[in-house]
């Protein structure tokens, strides 16, 4: 808390938040080193690590993570082409997408680009480029549901009986058709599955992944030699929301795995991960100045800039995502229950809904106009999100590196003014 107190004064004091910048987003590259050196360290090789650019798709914060050695995962056309402009190579991308169109499936086959097989109707398509670009460098799998359950999140929960990801593994003769898909096309020689979520257990993670390996096993033998590689095992990590602690860990995750599937670590399979949320959300803020302060029903209400325009899923969805905030004085001193009276709280948006809160009858340290309050684990899929691309305010979003005598803070995007967007009208 203490390094995030000073970039909070910092930022006052360089009056990056003022009238016409009202909200930021902060993201800790310091922050980011470390925690992919954790991913390394808990999954060493055969592990290859890619990031989920849905989780953070700024430019500048993806060539980071290139250059800490992690290849992209991509999951719609704009984050591609995103990936790419940070410097993502083919042989570093895999594209996800559930609804990949002929053009998608074209580029990446063409291009070298690895891709996971969605469903049948999708492998009929790949049957016709494969026979179009034969010499495509790109390494294709089946993405399957093992069906192994939901977490607390129904709508984030991707292994569900009923899930829209991948190919169900446990209704009818599916197991028995997949294996036979395989025999057909030695050019299959992946497999993936992403059974995590936020709201998931471990446990319940590695047994989506158990049966990846399994039915690798199983394709292998059916086939008489081993054409299935790799193993894509997904993302999904939860992240703890109600404190600073990592919790679990990717060292906690790895123990998991190595309990319920030791083979993954064995070495006969390249493993592949997708891992977005678990690697940015603790590594981000944002913060936005009160603007009004008032009360209402014996509710204090504090208005910020910062609401569902780019806190979208707590907004809608305040019981599956609650965040953590911290208060702050005009002057970046933070307000505890010791120097500032404690009041139930609204932390409410700029957006004309009732429902624009950040958190709702929090016990906080009294807000006061032009304070600011600070919104903790914000780092993926929120500053960054696409959905603020088009709104206003839109976010400024600033990288924090620790130099050896202080603080370095850098803008990596710009927020527009309202004439830039009218402008593009």
């Amino acid at each position: 808390m203490f390094k995030k107190q000073n970039i909070v004064q910092l930022a006052i004091k360089n009056n990056i938040l003022n009238d016409e910048v009202t909200a930021i987003g902060v993201s800790d590259f310091d922050g980011l080193k470390q925690t992919v050196a954790d991913l390394n360290s808990a999954f060493p090789d055969p592990f290859f690590h890619t990031f989920a650019v849905k989780a953070n798709a700024l430019v500048e914060i993806l060539r980071e993570l290139k250059s800490l050695g992690m290849g992209a995962e991509v999951a719609s056309p704009g984050e591609l082409l995103i990936a790419q402009k940070a410097g993502f190579e083919s042989n570093e991308t895999i594209f996800d997408s559930p609804a990949k169109t002929l053009s998608d499936l074209s580029q990446c086959i063409e291009h070298h680009i690895s891709i996971n097989i969605d469903n049948l109707q999708e492998l009929e398509r790949v049957d016709h480029l494969k026979a179009k670009f034969p010499d495509s460098k790109s390494i294709i799998g089946f993405r399957i549901n093992p069906q192994s359950g939901s977490g607390s999140i129904s709508s984030t929960s991707t292994a569900t009986a009923t899930s829209k990801f991948g190919y169900a593994l446990a209704d009818g003769n599916n197991r028995e058709q997949l294996m036979d898909i395989y025999k057909q096309r030695p050019w299959l020689t992946s497999l993936h599955t992403h059974s995590g979520s936020q709201g998931c257990e471990l446990e319940l993670m590695a047994l989506g992944i158990k049966e990846l390996v399994l039915l690798a096993e199983d394709i292998n033998q059916y086939v008489g030699f081993q054409q299935i590689k790799q193993l894509d095992i997904g993302g999904g990590l939860p992240v703890n929301f109600a404190s600073d602690d990592v919790n679990p860990s990717f060292q906690q995750y790895a123990d998991v795995l190595k309990q319920t599937v030791p083979l993954l670590f064995s070495g006969k399979y390249r493993v592949k991960t997708e891992f977005g949320r678990a690697i940015t959300a603790k590594n981000g803020f944002i913060l936005t100045r009160v603007e009004y302060t008032k009360s209402m029903g014996g509710r204090h209400i504090a208005i910020t800039h910062a609401g569902a325009q780019i806190l979208t899923r707590t907004a809608f969805s305040p019981n599956s995502w609650p965040l953590r905030v911290s208060c702050f004085d005009s002057k970046g001193q933070i307000r505890t229950e010791e120097n500032t009276e404690t009041v139930q709280t609204d932390v409410a948006g700029p957006c004309c809904f009732a429902g624009d809160l950040v958190c709702e009858d929090k016990l906080l340290p009294k807000l006061e106009a032009n304070d600011y309050v600070l919104i903790h684990d914000t780092g993926g899929y929120y500053f960054s999100n696409h959905f603020d691309y088009n709104s206003l305010p839109r976010v400024s979003v600033y990288a924090v590196r620790e130099t050896e005598h202080a603080l370095d803070i850098s803008c990596i995007r710009k927020q527009d003014t309202l004439e830039q967007v009218l402008a593009r009208m």
